[in-house]
C-alpha cells in the first residue's frame, strides 16, 4: 500500500470501499487483531493466575512489582517503537518486539524466584510496548478517520475470546500442568501471529515525512528507572530510606516525562497535551484496581482462582460491549463525553470492589462491579487513541502514538505499583491484607475523580491544535 502524511494512501483502490476487510485494508486488519489477542491472552493470564503464583514463590512484597515491572519495560519499548516506526516503518520494530516478549516469556516460565519472574515480566514489558506503538501508527497511516473507531472497536473484540476463556483455561493449566505453562505455552502464538501480522506492516513502508523531533531513549531509561525508584521507596517501609529513593526518582522522572511527552501535558494544557494526560490518569484508575481485583476474591474473600477470573471475563466482555458503543457513538457524540462516562463507569466499578471486600457482601457484586468498571474503559479507551491521531502532526504518528502509549502504562504502572507499595507497608506493619487491599483500591478511584474534573479540557472536533514541540 501507498502511504502519504496521515495515511494519504488509504482512501484510493480497493480499501475505498469503506470496509476494515476490504482487499487493501484485510492483512494489516487480521495481523492487528491476532497481535492484540495473544498480547491480551497473556495479560488476562497472569492476572488471573498471580496469586498462585505468590503463594508458591512467596514474595508477596514483590506482587506488585509483577504489573510494575512489565509497564516499565513497556516505558522503554514504546519509545524504542515510536523512533524506529517514524523512521523506517511499524515493520522492524514489530519483530523486534515480538523476540523479547517471548524471550520474557521463557525467563517467567522458569523463574525459580518471584524476583526472577519480576526480570522475565520486565523483558516481556521491553517487548509488548512496541505493539500498541506500532498499531497506533499502522492505523493512522493507513485507515480514513471514519474507519478508525471502527478499527479501534475490532481491536478491543480481540480481547473476546481470551476474556472468556483465558482466565478459565489458564486456571486450568495452572492446576493441571502447574503455572508455569501460562506462561511457556503461549510461545507458539507469538511464533505463529508474528508470521501472519508482518506482511502487512511490511506493506506500510517508510514514512514520506521524515520525523523532525524524536524521543531520547535516554529520557525513556530515566523515567522508568526514577518510576522504579519512587516505587521502590515506598515499599521499603524505612522513612530515611523512602525520602531519599522518592527524591532521586522525581528528579530523574520530571525532567524526562517533560521531555517525552507534548509540552504543558504535566500542567493539563487543553488539546493533545490534556488528551495524553488523561490517558494517564485512565489507565491509573482501571488497571491499578484491576492488578489487585483477583487477589481480593482469591486471598481476601477465600474464593477459588476460576472464581476470580469470572471477574476478569466479565470486565473484558463489558470492555468489548462499551467499545463497540463508542464506535457507534464517536460521530454523535464529542470524545470527550464518552471519556466523561467511561471514567464515571469505572469510579463506581472500583469503589463496588472496594465494597466486595467486606466479608457479607456476596461474590456476585465483584462480577457487577468489575464489569461496569470494564464497560467504562471500552467507552474512554479508544476517543482518547482517536483525539491523538487526530491531533498527531503529518508524519509524527510515531511521536504522538509513542507519547499516548507512555502515558498509558506510566499510569497504569504507577496505579499498580502504588497499590503494591500500600499493601507491602501494611504487611509490614501486622495490618490485614484487607487493609492494604482497600488503600491499593482507593487510590484509583481518587485518581479517577481528578480524570472526570480535567475532562472539559480535551479537545473537540473542531480544534486542531499544532503540537510541534515534544520538548
Amino acid at each position: 500500500m501507498s502511504e502519504g502524511p496521515k495515511g494519504g494512501g488509504s482512501s484510493r483502490g480497493r480499501g475505498a470501499d469503506g470496509s476494515l476487510w476490504a482487499p487493501d485494508y484485510r492483512a494489516l486488519t487480521a495481523g492487528l487483531v491476532l497481535t492484540i489477542t495473544f498480547v491480551a491472552s497473556e495479560a488476562l493470564a497472569v492476572v488471573t493466575i498471580m496469586p498462585q503464583v505468590a503463594r508458591d514463590l512467596g514474595g508477596l512484597h514483590l506482587y506488585g512489582w509483577v504489573f510494575s515491572a512489565f509497564l516499565l519495560g513497556c516505558m522503554i519499548g514504546i519509545v524504542a517503537a515510536g523512533r524506529e516506526a517514524d523512521r523506517s516503518g511499524p515493520a522492524r520494530p514489530y519483530v523486534a518486539g515480538l523476540v523479547l516478549f517471548g524471550a520474557g516469556l521463557v525467563v517467567a516460565g522458569l523463574a525459580p524466584t518471584m524476583i526472577v519472574l519480576v526480570a522475565g515480566r520486565a523483558l516481556q514489558g521491553l517487548g509488548a510496548g512496541a505493539i500498541p506503538a506500532v498499531a497506533y501508527v499502522a492505523i493512522g497511516r493507513a485507515f480514513p478517520e471514519l474507519l478508525r473507531a471502527r478499527m479501534m472497536a475490532v481491536l478491543s473484540t480481540a480481547w473476546v475470546a481470551p476474556g472468556i476463556i483465558g482466565p478459565l483455561v489458564s486456571a486450568a493449566v495452572a492446576h493441571v500442568f502447574g503455572w508455569r505453562w501460562v506462561f511457556l505455552g503461549l510461545l507458539p502464538l507469538v511464533a505463529v501471529t508474528g508470521a501472519l501480522a508482518l506482511p502487512g506492516l511490511v506493506r506500510l513502508g517508510r514514512p514520506t515525512t521524515p520525523p523532525e523531533v524524536e524521543h531520547r531513549m535516554v529520557d525513556a531509561i530515566r523515567a522508568a528507572v526514577g518510576t522504579g525508584l519512587v516505587l521502590g521507596g515506598l515499599t521499603t517501609g524505612r522513612p530515611v530510606l523512602v525520602a531519599a529513593l522518592v527524591v532521586a526518582g522525581m528528579v530523574l522522572v520530571v525532567p524526562a516525562l517533560a521531555r517525552l511527552l507534548p509540552a504543558g501535558t504535566l500542567r493539563a494544557r487543553r488539546g493533545l497535551p490534556t488528551t495524553i494526560l488523561s490517558r494517564g490518569l485512565l489507565t491509573f484508575a482501571f488497571f491499578g484496581a484491576d492488578a489487585f481485583v483477583t487477589l481480593a476474591i482469591v486471598t481476601v474473600r477465600h474464593h477459588s482462582v476460576a472464581a476470580a477470573g469470572v471477574a476478569v471475563t466479565a470486565s473484558t466482555l463489558a470492555w468489548t460491549v462499551g467499545a463497540w458503543t463508542q464506535a457507534r457513538l464517536n460521530q454523535r457524540w464529542e470524545g470527550r463525553r464518552l471519556v466523561r462516562v467511561g471514567l464515571s463507569l469505572v469510579l463506581v466499578g472500583v469503589a463496588g470492589m472496594i465494597v466486595v471486600l467486606q466479608p457479607l457482601v456476596p461474590l456476585w457484586l465483584a462480577y457487577v462491579a468489575w464489569a461496569t468498571a470494564g464497560l467504562g474503559m471500552g467507552l474512554a479507551y479508544a476517543p482518547t487513541t482517536l483525539m491523538m491521531l487526530r491531533e498527531a502532526p503529518a508524519g509524527r504518528e510515531g511521536w504522538a502514538s509513542a507519547s499516548l502509549s507512555l502515558s498509558d502504562v506510566l499510569g497504569a504502572a504507577l496505579g499498580a505499583g502504588l497499590g503494591g507499595a500500600a499493601i507491602a507497608v501494611g504487611a509490614s506493619e501486622g495490618l490485614p491484607l484487607a487493609t492494604g487491599v482497600t488503600v491499593a483500591l482507593a487510590l484509583p478511584a481518587a485518581v479517577a475523580v481528578l480524570a472526570i474534573a480535567l475532562s472539559g479540557r480535551l479537545p473537540l472536533r473542531a480544534d486542531r491544535s499544532s503540537p510541534d514541540e515534544s520538548v
